[in-house]
């Protein structure tokens, strides 16, 4: 008998599911919600689905690794990666030294590629509802008219329901409403030089310019400049002796050419809903 393309395409997913229940071991327990900038020291609120958007589409890798940040400063692994096959031949594949060096263990992460948009929100939400994974990562780019209201309500309940942590890493889109917890634009932000000795200076460790557009029953517009440090796992302020800065109404991250965050650009993400 031959089986029909979507009954493989869901059995596939089931065995997945399975395995990552094998290898977790043990669920997850939600902890409080981290106020004003304790995210810098405790990741995202467990057992919630928190978006992160990309100020440009230049600023992807600085989404996606400020987001796998996020999780491990939460402790929240294993981590499932979801991400549509036309977005990886155009973006390319996750650069695996680039994950450890983010202190990501390589045996911790399951990268998962589906062939369109219904199939990404098929198994993040059956993926959500696994409670031996600790994070779920949707990566989506362009408008991804699937991920309205609806669907993040569906991941909202899923992750509160299992202690998983989903968090959707929108990429070359305008924020819209949705049931997410928080709201997060990211751009990347220029490195503090290292010293290295006699060999001239080096880069330094990952920075990024982090504004929260929104969060539920919580103030927003506040942004940060900040550096992940892999060895405490938490966000340090990149200015020493810097705080978080309150943005200007209606303000989010501005960018200079080429990607990079620049202090005094006009703005390029607007927050909605």
């Amino acid at each position: 008998m031959i089986e029909s393309p979507a009954f493989l395409a869901e059995t596939a997913s089931a065995v997945l599911i399975a395995q990552l229940r094998r290898v977790a071991g043990a669920t997850v327990v939600a902890g409080d919600g981290p106020p004003g900038d304790a995210w810098r020291t405790v990741g995202m609120t467990r057992a919630q689905l928190h978006e992160v958007y990309a100020v440009t589409p230049d600023d992807a890798a600085a989404a996606t690794g400020f987001a796998l940040a996020l999780a491990l400063a939460a402790g929240a692994l294993p981590a499932l990666w979801v991400r549509i096959e036309r977005d990886e031949r155009g973006a390319g594949r996750p650069y695996a030294a680039g994950l450890a060096e983010l202190g990501l263990p390589p045996e911790s992460l399951v990268l998962v590629l589906v062939p369109d948009e219904p199939a990404l929100l098929r198994v993040a939400a059956d993926a959500a509802r696994c409670p031996g994974l600790g994070l779920v990562l949707v990566e989506s780019r362009g408008r991804a008219a699937g991920l309205d209201l609806t669907a993040t309500r569906r991941l909202m309940l899923a992750a509160e329901a299992s202690g998983v942590t989903v968090l959707s890493v929108r990429i070359g889109a305008e924020p819209v409403p949705s049931a997410a917890a928080t709201r997060w634009g990211v751009a990347a932000a220029a490195s503090q030089l290292l010293t290295a000795g006699a060999g001239g200076d080096v880069p330094g460790l990952p920075a990024f310019n982090v504004e929260c557009l929104r969060r539920r029953g919580g103030p927003a517009g506040t942004r940060w400049r900040v550096e992940w440090n892999r060895e405490t796992r938490c966000f340090d302020p990149l200015d020493p002796g810097a705080s978080a800065q309150p943005a200007l109404a209606g303000a989010g991250l501005s960018l200079a050419g080429g990607g990079a965050a620049a202090r005094d650009a006009p703005a390029s993400v607007r927050r909605t809903g």
